[in-house]
């Protein structure tokens, strides 16, 4: 039996179904993974024996700059996405049972799917995702953010925003495989029956008509690479830091000095992750430490607090390790979801711009430092689940059998 993986984007988007992925070949199911060609994840699955099949540029080189590409170069990146996928999709399906896509990018995967008569499953890893009239949609760079506030209209625009980008593109190559065309090009890469990787508890799904959506549980794989010997080092000095990280993410470029300054101002130490932006320090004192890719599992047992962007790998990963958190969202995807969910359920604190002041800062760390929310999210940490890629594999090949 063999599966096809595919999705495009961040460490994100690719580490839970590196997950599946392991979980599937344990049950002795081959697994193929379609991913952009950047070196870490050409590494991360050679590591594990999982062959990749390179779709796309590498992501990294689109995220280089200090800003976002244009509208303009974005909607020609999706749209010569559409045509690359087309392209490599079949070759990479032949001889597979089943096609799991994640994230809305995966325009062809569905069509390729059903050129090849295997079964397709779409999985998306927040609920803020799917359409529903209980939230608005993610904000999607650069597309227009309408000045609407019913959530089902902006559902119904989304549509259309959607079409209007990938209908051509999609129903062009549906004909030259012999498929008839679709008129709601989003809807059609969900299905009626998506899969929602996220913890129910985390990030719960409210019941939508005309979506019968299968929540699993977040998808992750144990972590147990040890802490480096100097960031152990660092950990034992002292009082537990306050984490400050933004993964493949972009904050503001003077986040990481605003943090500090906020961090010192309540007495506390800060641990610094460098990520694709590669921050840095802002002096040599001994209170602050820099580090580059460690454990999160193993490392945020040991912090006061984490700062992050709100990706929902980091989420839960903070959300199991019982930690505060201090949500810095950038305007895109699903950051301002996390970023909501982390503030209603009283673990943390979220800020409403993604350049905050040293102010805003240190007003949020007062909510995250403080015993009550300490209590809250140590108390939540033992509902998490950590079964979700298990729960996952054990249900796609129960289907295929």
């Amino acid at each position: 039996m063999r599966v096809l993986l595919s999705t495009y984007g961040t460490r994100g988007d690719v580490e839970p179904l590196v997950a599946l992925a392991v979980r599937l070949r344990a049950l002795g199911v081959e697994v193929r993974m379609c991913a952009p060609p950047d070196e870490e994840f050409t590494e991360r699955l050679a590591g594990l024996g999982i062959q990749l099949v390179p779709v796309g540029p590498p992501v990294k080189a689109l995220m280089r700059g200090t800003s976002l590409p244009s509208a303009a170069d974005l909607s020609r990146y999706r749209t010569e996405m559409v045509h690359t996928q087309f392209d490599i999709f079949p070759a990479a399906a032949d001889g597979c049972d089943a096609l799991v896509a994640a994230g809305l990018a995966q325009i062809a995967a569905r069509s390729v799917a059903e050129a090849a008569g295997i079964r397709y499953v779409y999985v998306s890893y927040s609920a803020v995702n799917l359409p529903s009239p209980h939230h608005a949609p993610p904000p999607r760079p650069g597309w227009p953010e309408p000045e609407v506030n019913d959530n089902l209209t902006l559902w119904e625009l989304d549509a259309r925003t959607v079409n209007a980008q990938f209908g051509g593109p999609l129903n062009g190559h549906r004909a030259a495989l012999g498929l008839p065309p679709v008129d709601n090009v989003r809807d059609h890469v969900f299905t009626d029956q998506p899969w929602l990787a996220a913890d129910p508890v985390l990030g719960p799904w409210r019941e939508t008509p005309g979506l019968d959506v299968l929540q699993t549980g977040a998808w992750t794989l144990p972590d147990e690479r040890p802490l480096p010997a100097a960031l152990v080092t660092f950990l034992d000095a002292g009082t537990p830091p306050v984490y400050v990280g933004f993964g493949s993410m972009r904050p503001s470029p003077d986040i990481a000095r605003k943090a500090i300054e906020a961090i010192r101002a309540r007495g506390h130490r800060a641990l610094v992750s460098r990520g694709w932006a590669d921050l840095e320090l802002v002096d040599d004192r001994d209170d602050c430490f820099a580090i580059g890719e460690v454990s999160h599992q193993r490392l945020f047992g040991r912090v006061a607090a984490v700062v992050h962007h709100g990706g929902a790998g980091t989420t839960v990963t903070a959300a199991r390790a019982g930690v505060p958190q201090v949500v810095v969202p950038l305007q895109l995807a699903d950051n301002p979801y996390w970023a909501g969910q982390v503030a209603d359920l009283h673990i943390g604190a979220a800020l409403d711009s993604p350049a905050p002041t040293v102010e805003s800062l240190g007003v949020a760390f007062k909510t995250a430092l403080a015993p009550e929310t300490r209590a809250r999210a140590k108390a939540l940490s033992t509902e998490i689940r950590t079964d979700g890629a298990t729960v996952a594999a054990g249900l796609l090949l129960d289907a295929l059998r």
